[in-house]
C-alpha cells in the first residue's frame, strides 16, 4: 500500500506570491488595451475634430500595432538583454509617454505618432507577461492564471466603451487621452514594487541545468522558429486578433450611425453604442477563464480551441444584419464563443516547446501574429466597408477564421 502511494505524483503548489506577482503583471498590461480601444468609442468624435474617413480611422486603430510586430521577435532578447521587469516597466513607460503626446495633440500626425508610441508598450508586455506567468505558474495550472492575465484586454476594452463616450461629451476626447496616461503612470508605480522573479523554492519547476560544455548559454533562435507549432498558434492568433479587433473597433461606430444608438445614455443603457458592444468583452471575460480551467481540467487544448473557432466563425454570418434585441444577444453570443481561444493558445505555447528554452521563442512567434492581426483588422475592415457596405465587411471575415481554424487542426498539441 506504501509504495502505492509512493508511485503516486505530489501536486505541485503554486507559490502564494504568484498570485500578487499576476495583478501586478494584469495592472501593466491593462494599461496597454485601455488605451488600444479607447479610439473606438469616441469614434465618430475623432473623425469630426481631425476631419478623418473611416478607412483613416482604421489606420489610427491599426497604427498601434506596428511596433508589436516589429518588436515580437526581439523581445525575447530583449528580455533576455534587460530582464522581464526593466523590459515590463519601459513598455508601460511608453504607453504613458505616447497617450500623454496624443492628448496633447493638435494635428492628426501627431495624433498617429502618439499611438505609434503606445503600441510600443503592447509589443512589449504581451511578450514579458507571458514569460512571467510561465516562471510563477505550474504548467498543469498555467491555463487558468493565463486566462485570468488575458481578461485584461477585455477589461480595457469594457471600461472604455462604458467611460470614454461620456467622458468625451463632458470634458472633451482629451481627457480620454488623459485618462489613459493617468491610469498606466499607476500601473507602472504598481509594478515597480510588486513584481520580482521567484526564488529558487518558489519555482514550480526545477531551473534549468547549464547547458554542456561547447553550447551556447542562448537558445538557439533558428531552431526555435524552426518548429512548426509555433507558427501554427501565431496564424490562429493572428486571425482571431484580426477579426476581434475589427468587430470591435467599428461595431460601436456602426451601431450609432446605421442603428441609431446613441454616444451617450441619453437614450437608456440599452440605446447606447459602446455600452452594448462592451457585451462582447463582457462575456469574454468569463469565458476566457472558464475555457482555460476547462482545458487544465479535461487536459485538451486543441478541442476546446478548435469548437470556439467554428462557433466564432458561424457568428460572422449575422453582424450586420440582426436588429432590435438580437444586438445585444449577438454582443453576448460572439464574446462568449471567441473569449477562450486566446488564453488556450498562449497555453499551449510551452507545452509544444521542443525545450523549455524554447517558451520565449515561442511567445515571441505567437505575439508576432497577434500584432500583424491587430494592424490588419481595422484597416482591411475599414477599406471593405467603405467599398462594399458593412454587411459584406462582416462575411469577409468567414474566410479568414477558416485559415485560423486550419491552423488550429495542424497544432501538434493535446
Amino acid at each position: 500500500m506504501s509504495q502505492k502511494r509512493a508511485s503516486i505524483p505530489t501536486p505541485v503548489k503554486t507559490p502564494p506570491y504568484a498570485w500578487v506577482v499576476l495583478f501586478a503583471l494584469y495592472m501593466a498590461t491593462l494599461a496597454a488595451p485601455l488605451n488600444l480601444f479607447k479610439l473606438p468609442p469616441v469614434m465618430t468624435t475623432i473623425q469630426k475634430a481631425f476631419n478623418l474617413s473611416m478607412s483613416q480611422s482604421g489606420d489610427l486603430m491599426s497604427i498601434f500595432s506596428i511596433m508589436g510586430f516589429v518588436l515580437a521577435i526581439p523581445a525575447g532578447f530583449i528580455l533576455k538583454r534587460f530582464g522581464i521587469k526593466p523590459t515590463a516597466l519601459f513598455a508601460v513607460g511608453s504607453v504613458t509617454v505616447g497617450a500623454t503626446f496624443g492628448a496633447m495633440a493638435n494635428t492628426a500626425r501627431m495624433l498617429f505618432v502618439g499611438r505609434f508610441i503606445e503600441g510600443v508598450g503592447m509589443g512589449l508586455i504581451m511578450v514579458a507577461a507571458p514569460l512571467a506567468i510561465s516562471l510563477w505558474f505550474p504548467a498543469e495550472k498555467r491555463a487558468l492564471p493565463t486566462g485570468l492575465w488575458a481578461s485584461s484586454v477585455g477589461i480595457g476594452n469594457i471600461a472604455t466603451l462604458v467611460l470614454a463616450p461620456s467622458l468625451a461629451v463632458a470634458q472633451g476626447w482629451r481627457a480620454v487621452w488623459w485618462a489613459g496616461a493617468i491610469f498606466s503612470a499607476v500601473a507602472f508605480v504598481l509594478f515597480a514594487i510588486l513584481f520580482r522573479l521567484p526564488q529558487k523554492e518558489e519555482m514550480p519547476e526545477a531551473p534549468l541545468p547549464p547547458p554542456p560544455a561547447g553550447e551556447p548559454e542562448s537558445p538557439n533562435l533558428i531552431k526555435g522558429m524552426a518548429n512548426r507549432d509555433f507558427w501554427m498558434i501565431s496564424i490562429a492568433f493572428g486571425v482571431y486578433n484580426l477579426v476581434v479587433m475589427a468587430m470591435c473597433s467599428f461595431l460601436p461606430a456602426f451601431l450609432e450611425l446605421v442603428r441609431g444608438y446613441s454616444i451617450t445614455f441619453d437614450q437608456g443603457f440599452m440605446m447606447n453604442a459602446s455600452f452594448v458592444t462592451a457585451f462582447i468583452m463582457l462575456a469574454s471575460i468569463f469565458s476566457g477563464p472558464a475555457g482555460g480551467h476547462l482545458s487544465d481540467r479535461i487536459g485538451k487544448r486543441k478541442g476546446i480551441v478548435l469548437v470556439c473557432f467554428i462557433l466564432m466563425t458561424l457568428t460572422f454570418l449575422m453582424p450586420f444584419t440582426v436588429t432590435g434585441w438580437m444586438i445585444p444577444v449577438y454582443m453576448l453570443l460572439f464574446g462568449f464563443v471567441g473569449g477562450p481561444i486566446a488564453p488556450v493558445l498562449l497555453a499551449s505555447v510551452p507545452e509544444v516547446a521542443a525545450k523549455p528554452a524554447f517558451i520565449g521563442i515561442g511567445m515571441s512567434v505567437a505575439a508576432l501574429g497577434q500584432n500583424i492581426g491587430m494592424y490588419i483588422g481595422p484597416s482591411l475592415f475599414s477599406r471593405i466597408q467603405e467599398a462594399q457596405g458593412w454587411a459584406t465587411a462582416g462575411y469577409w471575415m468567414i474566410p479568414i477564421c477558416i485559415v485560423g481554424l486550419i491552423a488550429v487542426w495542424k497544432i501538434r498539441v493535446r
